[in-house]
């Protein structure tokens, strides 16, 4: 590029540009060293213990896969049984963007209504009741899992309480709690309230930490809190690394990911790096809004969404890269606008002077 080639801004999503400076620095440092495979390497061990003492589970199962899809795959289709789907909101990622992995494992998603990403703990009970209420329900699939997104595919939280009573739920019916935490250090960094990692441990069966989304070149971390069991909380699958290689999912370089997972959890590293990009998406919040653009809903995490015409979504489009969230309506077009680890304040402002253009 030479140095008259306008920069690109990117916005269109939080995986646009490689690893975090200290992500890619501990891969290189290590990089010489021999180590075992499969994830049996020092790094991933080190990694492991950093991430039990975060969430406070020093018992804690945890093991590494490379991608979202294939974590939600195997953790849905490992911790249900065969006549058993999964509760989803209907815009949740499992439902909309995973091209059918979850179907393709054999098991359905069965969608309830949502409000900004978000489902109502009075609708997941009113869903269940309905199913068992239904004298036919023994030839339909039985609900067996609520699966969320924290944060949703809108970057909106769930209210503790909220969370509370979902759990409750799932306790009553014998469903199980998983929580998809691809951009789960945007909620840990939000200045709006949010869960710990260790009252996100005490709630869910089953979460993962998101790291592909988070400054790694790949990868996230899927956590078992209570793996044995206890009470009404359901155990962790068993012989899960066998599990884990007949999904295909089990990288023969485990230390990629370990070494990664490690350098996050450094330091503090992996909330930094959320609590970096929320405060950069409410000084870009600011500069759509001063720029007359209208917001979509609330967020308050990295992910911002707003509404607007065709002229407005071509001046924006013309001075950044954004991400078209929903087939236009009526001239009206729905944007997603995406902070990360590598969004400056310098690009914010370079945006400002372009949309003054």
């Amino acid at each position: 590029m030479s140095d008259t080639t306008p920069r690109t801004l990117a916005f269109h999503n939080d995986y646009h540009a490689g690893a975090h400076p200290a992500v890619l620095n501990a891969l290189v440092r290590t990089n010489g060293i021999p180590q075992d495979g499969y994830g049996d390497d020092e790094y991933s061990a080190s990694a492991c213990e950093k991430i039990r003492t975060a969430i406070g589970q020093p018992q804690a199962g945890v093991s590494f896969l490379v991608g979202g899809t294939q974590t939600n795959q195997l953790v849905i289709d490992t911790m249900l049984n065969a006549w058993e789907g999964v509760i989803s909101a209907d815009t949740g990622h499992v439902s909309v963007h995973e091209a059918g992995a979850i179907e393709f494992s054999q098991h359905k998603v069965l969608t309830i209504a949502s409000h900004d990403g978000l489902m109502a703990p009075e609708d997941i009970r009113a869903f269940v009741e309905a199913f068992y209420a239904d004298p036919n329900h023994e030839h339909m699939v039985f609900p067996g899992m609520v699966y969320l997104s924290y944060p949703s595919e809108f970057g909106t939280l769930y209210s503790k309480g909220d969370l509370e009573a979902i759990r409750s739920i799932c306790d009553e019916y014998h469903m199980r709690l998983f929580v998809d935490g691809a951009r789960l250090g945007y909620a840990l960094g939000s200045s709006a309230p949010h869960l710990s990692l260790p009252e996100l441990a005490k709630l869910a069966d089953a979460f993962y930490i998101g790291g592909t989304k988070l400054g790694a070149l790949c990868g996230e971390a899927v956590v078992f809190p209570n793996p044995a069991g206890s009470g009404l909380r359901a155990q962790a699958p068993q012989h899960l690394t066998t599990q884990i290689k007949q999904h295909g999912a089990l990288l023969a370089q485990g230390r990629l990911l370990g070494v990664q997972f490690d350098a996050l959890f450094t330091d503090g590293l992996y909330e930094k790096i959320g609590q970096k990009a929320d405060a950069l998406a409410e000084q870009l919040t600011d500069v759509l809004l001063r720029h007359g653009y209208e917001r979509y809903l609330a967020s308050p995490t990295n992910q911002q969404f707003f509404v607007m015409n065709e002229q407005q979504y071509e001046r924006l489009t013309r001075a950044a890269q954004v991400a078209l969230w929903e087939p236009p309506r009526d001239g009206q077009y729905i944007v997603r606008l995406v902070t990360s680890w590598d969004t400056t304040r310098e690009m914010i402002d370079e945006l400002d002077v372009r949309l003054n253009a």
